[in-house]
Formats: structure tokens, sequence, C-alpha cells
């Protein structure tokens, strides 16, 4: 009751409260408040959050300010300005290798990328791809947040749009600025492409480490070959996972060292780890099974990846870079033009020249060009095996620092009509890739006699100076305005012989002979700068270059450039490596325009041709033909040697390619003639037979182009004409009487007209096997009424007048048709000098059949002998007869002869001893034996003194015979030919 009594109570007393109102007005207030504070807390929350949206929108704007609004056009040209490797091709577009880059890469399509790479790399850096539009703003918060907290975990926030945009259009600086824009630029990019084409892009440029030659490599084609040597669109699953996987730590993820090489265990561990993770996300995102995923990891990848491959550097390092630097060479004009600048303000302006080089350095670095040469694979790797391989360079030497230096060599071979560069050697050993090693092209050398042919003689012939036949006096003549003296190398002189011996025997002295009737013509300007050779300023106007006497030199190839005139009918075709030049999208940005310089007339060209033919025939290169391979082939050429054997050469011409050798050492100061012990001890051979490899080869691979069987065509206007060898005139009857006529080529043109008027006719007696003109007091009994003589005005005309002695004219071939040619006489001055003495005595005569002969007289001055005759006890001798040898034929009866010698000024020596004949015998014979003994002994004294004298004089002919011999020897052997040995010493002269 109590209980119920309480509730009640209660109850009652909360129902008058409640009545009272007090309960709801106070509800009612706090609930006011309380919503007021709700109310007033959201305003100022959604005001604060608008705030900081305008002050973080307003940092935005701030941060972007600066970046211009940028066209359709401008993020296109950004976005595929691939840095692409540039390659470089043979001929037929056989890939030699990729060029030198900071970064390697090959651009390519995203249909020819494997499904599962891209599957790869969507679900590891943007699994979001297909749905945002260039950012992910969760992302982009959570990165902000784990900045601004310093958080050990950072996630990332960029999606493949944004590190499309940082990579090609930004830079890899770290702030909020360059955030900034890049979220900007990659909303806009989202709104100008394709989902596709950035994909494409982004697979194209983000970088991924290197590759098995241990270069910086960027783009999924070139990682896919240079990782695992297959396309992208051959990858598998494990494979597209380990290259997903690179882009986030490139350096650190790669399999392979800087070297090329593969890492070890421990250095491949974290790239394997990396790719577990790619598969895992590929899982979670449903891209693969849990079946495949665990298949993908049983994969041994390592197995995959591959070996350690070369660059072209390795495979072709002089080729490699000669191409690069042909290339650079065709850029920087390029871009140059591009500017309004031409190549001849680039070769005045040494610092414009060099800024454009290094704008086409940067070029060929990163725009992927595809540069296509000349060179033929075949041929050049085969001529680099037989410079390689070849045995008879010769010795190492040592030079005068202590320093070992070995013979070097460069080649270069080069069709004639267009002067396409079909291959060349640098040196021995082929991987040796620095420039400074490249003696094709860029070791400039004195190219020695090989300039005989394409500048003096060619020149002459153009001009009409000479003709193939014309005579060359090869003698002491000063020439030029220093008066100079020009030597042969074996210190003699040859006489008059034809422009077309004097080539073949590679005589120095002829050569500037040559040249000197052509140098006012100034040959260097107006013949051979159009070949392409550099002359130095100083060259200009000096004789020595007739012979190579060069201030600077020439390469190889431009030797070999040069002759290509000869064998293209006198036209010369600039000689190039590069045929075009395409960018990485195929369109051709350069291509080789052929230009042509007419040098030469085709006639001058045949008959230099025709001339240098016989070089191989009969002068220095004889040894050469044996060497080839192929028979048939219509060759021509021209050897060469420099001062002190420092270099030897060799250019020979057909009627399609054109190649030069060389062979010396480094140091100049070495000598290639040095070869002790040598299986082939003359260098010129030595030169010669590996040329002859070298061209052997090349003619194996490709026989219709290096080793045609058509031969030189003849052009119209060259005609075959007899002249006298004396002159080069038409013959006269004393010159056919001489036995001096000869029949060659001539340019129609230059024909003789004229004819010969070098001889005269007359008396003459033989002096010394030599023909002089009669003095007047010359006996008559030896002298020859109707001899030859040099007409004395021809000898003026010449200068021969000033010759010490005339019987210099006379050449070593048909030597005894020339000596009957007087040289003496009143009229040009004789000869022969009057001692007013009488002549010696002749020998003693002896028996011998029915001749009697004795031994000449000791004098110089002798024309004849008379023979005396005793047949009675009064020994009363008479003149019987005489003669101009030295033997006598008698009828056979008893007596007694003695012989005297007359000279050519009449006067006569004292008789010879006695020679009895039969059985005459003195009666007063027993009288005077005892005198006579004694008289005997006295005379044979004589006769011994003059003997020996007799002796000494033959061992001194026989000496300069000997020696003689030696240099003919020489020349035709081709061991000492004719070169430049007085090249310094020219120079020299001229620099005084």
């Amino acid at each position: 009751m109590k209980e119920k009594h309480t509730f009640s109570a209660y109850k009652e007393k909360f129902m008058r409260f409640w009545k009272k109102g007090t309960l709801q007005k106070t509800s009612r207030i706090t609930y006011d408040v309380i919503w007021n504070v709700i109310l007033f807390t959201l305003i100022t929350l959604c005001v604060g959050i608008f705030l900081m949206a305008g002050v973080g929108a307003g940092y935005f704007a701030s941060l972007v300010k600066d970046e211009p609004i940028r066209s359709y056009e401008s993020m296109k040209n950004d976005i595929y300005d691939y840095e692409a490797t540039s390659r470089i091709y043979f001929d037929d577009n056989k890939l030699i290798g990729e060029l030198r880059s900071e970064l390697h890469r090959d651009e390519i399509k995203l249909d020819d990328v494997s499904d599962v790479l891209i599957d790869a790399v969507i679900a590891t850096e943007d699994q979001y791809f297909h749905q945002h539009n260039g950012v992910v703003p969760k992302a982009i918060v959570r990165a902000v947040l784990q900045e601004a907290t310093n958080s050990e975990t950072k996630s990332g926030g960029s999606t493949l749009t944004q590190q499309l945009i940082k990579n090609q259009v930004l830079t890899n600086e770290v702030s909020f600025d360059r955030k900034a824009k890049e979220i900007l630029l990659a909303m806009r990019l989202e709104n100008f492409f394709e989902k596709d084409e950035i994909l494409e892009a982004y697979l194209n440029v983000i970088p991924y480490g290197r590759n098995a030659a241990g270069e910086n490599i960027a783009g999924i084609q070139t990682a896919a070959k240079g990782v695992f040597n297959v396309d992208a669109s051959e990858l598998n699953l494990a494979q597209a996972a380990y290259l997903a996987g690179l882009p986030q730590s490139p350096s650190a993820y790669t399999p392979f060292t800087n070297k090329g090489e593969m890492k070890d265990d421990d250095g491949l561990q974290a790239g394997l780890n990396r790719m577990q993770t790619v598969l895992r996300r590929m899982v979670d995102e449903e891209f693969i099974t849990s079946e495949e995923y665990e298949e993908a990891l049983a994969y041994d990848i390592t197995d995959d990846l591959r070996e350690s491959m070369p660059s072209p550097r390795d495979d072709y390092p002089v080729l490699t870079e000669q191409i690069e630097k042909e290339a650079k060479d065709i850029l920087q004009v390029i871009l140059a033009e591009e500017d309004g600048y031409t190549e001849e303000d680039l070769a005045d302006d040494a610092d414009l020249k060099e800024h454009y080089r290094q704008l086409a350095d940067q070029d060929i670095r990163r725009k992927g060009y595809n540069i296509h040469s000349t060179i033929d694979k075949e041929i050049y790797i085969a001529q680099q095996k037989v410079a390689k391989e070849y045995a008879y360079y010769g010795p190492d030497q040592t030079n005068e620092k202590g320093e070992t230096k070995r013979i070097e060599m460069g080649s270069a071979l080069i069709e004639n009509s267009t002067g396409r560069i079909i291959s060349f050697v640098g040196n021995r050993d082929f991987t040796r890739g620095e420039s400074e090693y490249n003696y094709a092209f860029n070791v400039p050398r004195s190219n020695g006699s090989t300039m005989k042919p394409i500048l003096p003689y060619a020149v002459a012939l153009e001009l009409g100076e000479l003709q193939p036949g014309g005579p060359v006096p090869d003698v002491e003549i000063t020439v030029g305005p220093e008066n100079h003296v020009p030597s042969n190398y074996s210190n003699r002189y040859y006489g008059i012989v034809s422009a077309r011996e004097a080539l073949a025997k590679s005589h120095n002295v002829s050569a500037q002979q040559v040249y000197d009737r052509v140098i006012d013509q100034d040959p260097v300007t107006n013949y051979g700068l159009k070949m392409g050779i550099p002359f130095h300023p100083n060259d200009f106007g000096t004789h020595s270059v007739s012979i190579g006497g060069m201030t600077e030199g020439l390469s190889v190839a431009e030797n070999a450039s040069a002759f290509t005139t000869l064998a293209n009918d006198g036209k010369h075709a600039d000689m190039y490596m590069i045929d075009k030049i395409t960018d990485h999208d195929g369109e051709v940005i350069y291509e080789h325009e052929q230009t042509v310089e007419e040098v030469y007339s085709p006639q001058t060209a045949y008959l230099t041709i025709d001339m240098m033919r016989d070089v191989l025939t009969s002068g220095t290169g004889t040894y050469l033909p044996d060497q080839l391979s192929h028979g048939g082939v219509d060759w021509a050429g021209k050897t060469g040697t420099t001062d002190d054997y420092a270099d030897a050469w060799f250019v020979g011409v057909n009627p399609k390619v054109t190649m030069a050798s060389w062979q010396g050492y480094e140091d100049k100061k070495l000598g290639v003639d040095y070869c002790p012990g040598c299986s082939i001890p003359s260098y010129s051979h030595r030169n010669l037979k590996m040329w002859a490899e070298l061209m052997n080869v090349a003619s194996d691979i490709n026989p219709d182009l290096v080793a045609p069987k058509e031969s030189f065509k003849r052009p119209d206007g060259i005609v075959e004409r007899s002249y006298c060898l004396i002159s080069g005139k038409l013959p006269s009857e004393l010159c056919k009487k001489a036995g001096l006529v000869q029949t060659d080529l001539f340019n129609e043109k230059y024909v003789p007209t004229e004819e010969d008027d070098s001889l005269i006719s007359g008396s003459y007696v033989l002096v010394d096997g030599k023909a002089v003109k009669a003095g007047s007091n010359t006996p008559s009994e030896f002298v020859k009424g109707d001899g030859l003589a040099f007409n004395p005005a021809f000898l003026k005309e010449n200068g021969y007048d000033e010759l010490d002695d005339i019987s210099q004219l006379f050449p070593d071939k048909n030597r005894d048709l020339w000596e009957k040619i007087s040289v003496g006489g009143s009229d040009v001055g004789s000869t022969l000098n009057d001692d007013g003495k009488d002549p010696a005595a002749p020998g003693t005569p002896s028996k011998s059949g029915g001749n009697i002969s004795w031994s000449k007289s000791s004098s110089k001055d002798v024309v004849g002998y008379y023979i005396y005759q005793a047949s009675g006890p009064d020994k009363d001798f008479k003149k019987i007869g005489h003669t101009t040898g030295t033997s006598y034929s008698i009828s056979g009866n008893d007596a007694i002869y003695r012989v005297v010698a007359v000279d050519y000024f009449g006067r006569s020596s004292k008789p010879s001893k006695e020679v009895t004949v039969g059985s005459f015998k003195d009666p007063d014979e027993d009288k005077d034996d005892e005198k006579d003994k004694d008289k005997d002994k006295d005379e044979d004294k004589d006769d011994e003194k003059n003997e020996d004298k007799d002796k000494d004089d033959d061992k001194d002919k026989n000496k300069d015979k000997d020696k003689d011999k030696k240099d003919d020897d020489d020349d035709s052997d081709d061991e000492h030919e004719d070169e430049n040995e007085d090249v310094e010493q020219e120079n020299e002269s001229d620099d005084e």
C-alpha cells in the first residue's frame, strides 16, 4: 500500500510540474541553443572549406600563373618529341648498329606491344587509368598528407598521364610548383588525346635502366630487346611483369651493370622482388588468375636475360666513328641553313661552325635518325680481315723517344662515276676506333710520286705542253725562281726520255721539268683543288708539289678520289659515304646529290691512264699483276714513296673503281724500307701485295663492279703519230737516219705539225765511242763525211747549251744510237780540250790468226791508230793502214809491226812496242840484244805504268757502269723508285 501511495504521489507531483510548462520551456531553449550551435558550426565549417578551397585555388593559380596555355599542336610536339637513338646502316639497309647516346630508345606503336605488358603497367602504375581524367584526387590528397606529415610511406600520386607530362614537358624537379603544373597539364592532355595515344607515348619514353651492352635505355621496345632480346609484342607474363617493375627505380632494378655484365644474385634480387609485386597487383586487379600468378612466380626469368651484347663500336669502331663524323658534317650545314647561314659562313667563322657542330651532335644523339651509308658490308668485312691478317707489313721499330711503333696502313675503294665510297680500311687492327687512328680519312700524309700523273703530267697534257711520247729532259737544269736543281733518288740523270717512260719509271727530275712548263697556269687552283686535293696556301707556286711535297698532305681517301677523275673521263665526282638520312618517321631530311666537276678533257684523262698502264707493265709497279687473282682487268696505277721512306703508296684504277693503299709508321722519322730478313724485302712490293690482297677479296665478292672485263674506252680525238724522240716533232730524214723515230698516242689537237730540226749533218769522228764534229786538224782518215750532230740552234733554244756535258742528253735506252750524234765542234763549243800533249802510246801488239791487236791508248782524245810495217833488215817502217779500232788484218808475210795512236788534234804518240810475225830476224838483233833488253825493261816499265793507268781507268768505268746498272736495276725492280727525296729541302727553300 505504501509503495502504491508513493508512486501516485510522484505522478501527481510531476503532473502539476508539467502543467506549469517549465520543462517545455527549458527544453525548447536548450534545443534552440544546440541547433544554433550546430548550424553555426556547419556554416563556419563550410565557410572555412570554401575559404581553404579559395586559398588553395589561389595558391594553385599562383603556382601555375606562368604556365602558358598550351595548344594541341604544342602538346603533341612535346609529347612525341622522343629522345630516340640514331641508327647507321650498310648500303643494303643492313643495320650496322646504334650510335652512341646518353639514352637509347626505339619508338614502337601500341598495337605492337603485348597486352600482358599493358596490363602489368596499368596494374602497377595507374589502376584507374581508364577512369580518371588525368589525375586521381584522393591519390593527390594522400600524397600531400604523406608529404606534410613526413610519412615514411609515400605511395605517390602520379597517374601515367602525369608521369608522361613530367618526362616530356616538365622536369624531374621535386616542388609544389612543378606538381601543380603537372596536374594542370595532365588534365589538359586528357582533353586533347585518347587514352591509347597517352599510353603509347608513355611506353615510348619511360626509362628502363640498362641493356646488355651497359647502355641507358628508355621505351618498352628498347627494353624488351635490350633485356630479353625479344620484341615488345612477344613478351610473356613473367617478362612483362619484370619490365613493368623497372621504371620505379631503373638503376636499382636493372639486371645489368654499366659494362653490360649481368649482376650477381644479390644484385638481381631487387628486380625479382619488384616483379613479384607487379604480379600480385595484377592478381588484385584481376588481370591474371591465381594459377597464372603462381606459374609466373615459378618461372626462372634469369634464363631469359640477354647475354652481353656488343655495341657497333665494338664490331665496327672505325666505320661507326667515320659515319657519325660524316653525318655531323651534313647536319651542321642543314641546321645552319635553316637559320639563314651558308656553308661558306661556317668555313669563315670557327665559332659559328663550332656552335652548329654542337647542335648537330645533340640532334644525332636524340632525334633517332636513320643514317644510310654507301659501305658494302661484305667487302668491308673481308678487307678488315685481310688487313688484320696480312703477313708482310715489316717489323716494329723504336723511335727516338724509345717508343715501339708498328707499320700502319690505310686504304679506300671508290666508285669512279659517282664518288661512292664502297669500302675502306682505317688501320691494321679494326678494333681501334679512335679517329686519330683512321689512316684512311683522318691522317694526312704526303702522297709522293702518286701526285705525278694527276697534277704535272695531266696538266701538261691538258694544256698541250706535252704528249705521252713527248721528250722530257732528265738533265741537270734549274727550275723556278729559286734556281732549284732537282735530282733523282739515284743521284743520276736519265737524259731525254719520253713522258711515258719518265712517269713509268717515276723520275723526279722529269716531273719537275714538266711542272715547270705549266706552273704559271696555277695548276693547284685550276686543277688540283677541283679534284678535292686539300692543298695548303704554301703549296701554291712551288715545284716540290709536283712530286708530292705538300705542306700538310692528304688522306688515303682523298688521294683515291683524285685519281677517280682520270678514270671518269676527266670529271671528278665528290666522294661521299652518306647516301641519305631520314628521321624516325622515315621522312628524308638529306639525300646525296651528285656534284661533278670537269677537270680534264676525256682525251687528257685517257692519255694519262694509258701512260699509267706502263707503270704496271714496264715501270715501278711490275710486281703487281702477278699478285692479282682476277685476270683480264684493265688496270693502270702509280706507286709513290716519300722522303726517308716515310710512306709507301699505290693507287690503282680500272674503268669502274679506284683503290688507294698506304703504309707507313705513325712516326714519320721511321722508314718503311727497314725490313731485315723479310721474305719480301722491297717496301714497295709489300705495299703492292697488300693492295692486291685487298682488291682480290673485293673482286671475289663483286667482280662486276670491282673487276670489270671492259677496258677504258678510247675517246674520239686520240690518234697515233710517229715523231722524233729528240724533239717530239715530226720525223726528219736525219732523225730517221739516226733511228730515233717512235710512234705513240696523241691528242688530235696537239699532234706535231713541224718537222724535227734537232739534228744537222756533217763530218765527225768517234772519240771514246762518241761522235764529235771533226776539227780543222783532225786527220781525214778518221773523219766520216756523212755524220750527225745536234743543231746548235736546237740546243740553245732548249737550254741544253748550258750543260757541262751534252752527253747528259743520251738516255740509257738505245744509247748506242744516241752516241752516234756529235756532241762537240766549233759551232757549239768543243767539249774536247787541247792539252797540247801527244797521246799515250797504245799497248804492245800481239798476233792472233790473221790479225794483230793491241790495247787502246789511255788518252781520251784518240780518234784512231796508224799501223806501221818493216820487212827489210834496215827496219824501214812504212805506214800500211789505219783504223779506229784496236785490231788490224795483216797479210801474213814475215815482218815487224808497230802501232801509233793519233788524237783529235792530229798529234801522234810514240810507237808501240814491236811485234814480229813469221821467221824474219833482225841482223843487228844479236848485237843489240842486251841493249834491247835494257830498253825493253824501260819500255815494259812504261807500258806497265800505262797499263796500270788503263786498268785504273777501266776500273773507274766499270764502277760507273756497275753503279748505272744498279740504278737501272733498282728502277726496274721498283725497289728504289725515284721519289720525293727533295721534298723537305724544297719546302725549306720555299719557306726561305
